[in-house]
């Protein structure tokens, strides 16, 4: 990536000199920092926003620093320092900075309809709260007042590194081992296309400054649930390949209720629908409080998931997408008669 050098700094291209300027000396004036990821978090959002939690704790011990997410972390990332400390409940006050993570849109945060100034700039601004994000989604909107987004990153907690580094903040050991579970989760556990010689040399900073490689591989990769194996065979077993060269599965309200599963287990099945040889693309659909939520990847380059998320106010990469629409998941079974040979020659 392409960098540019500015009061000592050496700032990625996704960031605008004098907008890092700007960020910085509102960092500074702040008299708190809220910083926010998505609902329903994935390893890069919980990885991303613990990360830089602990990156401004360090910096900025005199200020109080706050994680939100309307939804608690998957049982697997619970080893994560300071999981404990992400609360969903934030009551905006004049002199806050609020930066979210890891969010293409503001719909995703969960927030939305209950705090709407806090995606409006201007909005914003009019109480006293200056906005920032960073993102590394190439569908989404720019809805805060600085926003630094960088789709060619493979993941959110990579951009973290770039901006901690370019502003010269020391990571301490507890948020190298969050950003480098965000990296490891969004790569696939670097097997995924995203996998660049960025990603390598981020991972390898991030151990330098001492991440706990061993208790994220084990927590996130080498522990399952009973409950998370049986949703995960239930999807496995609904599974089913279209005419169109798709691989679809689905899992209702009521297979989660039957497993004992909660929603944030099916985090990581998509991967092992997607693996089936001939595939244009998989689709996992997940019945949930009233709305049913759709995982979309792919392997192929003629194929672009996120402009089919966007069909349904979606989004994501090209490779992987989701979205997410109000109803429910009925079942429907389609037959059709095959004439035999016998009968086909009689005629």
């Amino acid at each position: 990536m392409l960098r540019q050098r500015t009061n000592g700094f050496i700032l990625p291209s996704l960031l605008n000199v004098n907008q890092t300027s700007q960020a910085l000396d509102a960092m500074e004036k702040s008299g708190r920092i809220v910083c926010m990821c998505h609902a329903n978090p994935d390893g890069d959002a919980v990885g991303s926003l613990l990360g830089l939690v602990s990156i401004l704790q360090k910096k900025y011990p005199e200020k109080n620093i706050l994680a939100i997410c309307k939804d608690p972390a998957p049982d697997s990332f619970r080893y994560l320092p300071g999981v404990r400390e992400i609360t969903p409940s934030y009551v905006p006050t004049s002199g806050d900075l609020f930066l979210s993570l890891d969010s293409g849109d503001a719909k995703q945060t969960g927030y939305l309809e209950e705090l709407p100034e806090l995606f409006d700039p201007k909005r914003a601004k009019e109480k006293g709260i200056v906005t920032m994000k960073l993102d590394h989604h190439h569908t989404g909107s720019d809805f805060a007042e600085f926003n630094f987004v960088d789709s060619t990153a493979a993941s959110t907690a990579e951009i973290v590194v770039d901006v901690a580094d370019a502003l010269n903040f020391e990571i301490p050991k507890d948020a190298a081992t969050c950003l480098l579970t965000g990296i490891f989760t969004d790569t696939g556990s670097m097997m995924h296309s995203n996998t660049s010689t960025r990603v390598y040399r981020t991972a390898a900073r991030l151990l330098k400054a001492g991440a706990d490689h061993g208790a994220m591989t084990h927590h996130v990769f080498r522990t399952s649930k009973l409950s998370t194996l049986k949703l995960w065979g239930r999807m496995l077993e609904k599974i089913s390949l279209s005419e169109e060269g798709a691989a679809i599965s689905a899992v209702t309200a009521g297979d989660f209720r039957a497993t004992g599963a909660d929603f944030s287990e099916l985090t990581g099945a998509i991967d092992y629908v997607n693996s089936i040889p001939g595939m244009k693309f998989s689709l996992i659909l997940s019945e949930r409080d009233g709305k049913v939520k759709g995982s979309l990847r792919t392997l192929r380059d003629d194929v672009d998931v996120s402009a089919m998320a966007k069909k349904f106010d979606g989004g994501g990469h090209k490779r992987a997408a989701g979205f997410s629409v109000d109803g429910k998941l009925e079942e429907e079974t389609r037959w059709k008669v095959v004439p035999s040979k016998e009968s086909l020659q009689q005629k």
